[in-house]
């Protein structure tokens, strides 16, 4: 794949932190969904409260991880194609199909 750029790094790092932090965000909206929503909107769930508490914990889980593939897939994917965009490295082109090139 080629040296990274200091840019390129820290961009990287700066997108991992995002993901962590959306990623914990939405997971913290989805626990406080599941253990506080589903109680009020379905009535009092009595002595289930611990089998909420680990439906709480796995869509918190689900949630947190979908976050943080969903956002570091798009980047990479984005990395991707701005590398393909900006052509080879150092500026130098391949000749045309059947030509040469004009420094040969």
């Amino acid at each position: 794949m080629g040296k990274r750029t200091q840019a390129e790094r820290d961009a990287m790092t700066m997108e991992m932190l995002f993901a962590l932090f959306a990623g914990a965000v939405l997971a913290g909206a989805a626990y406080f969904g599941v253990t506080e929503f589903l109680p009020s909107a379905f009535g009092s769930l009595g002595d289930r409260r611990s089998l909420l508490d680990l439906l709480a914990l796995a869509v918190t889980a689900v949630v947190f991880v979908a976050v943080v593939t969903v956002v570091l897939t798009r980047f990479r994917h984005a990395a991707g194609l701005r590398r393909q965009a900006a052509g080879p490295p150092g500026g130098h082109h391949s000749a045309p199909p059947g030509g040469t090139s004009p420094d040969s």
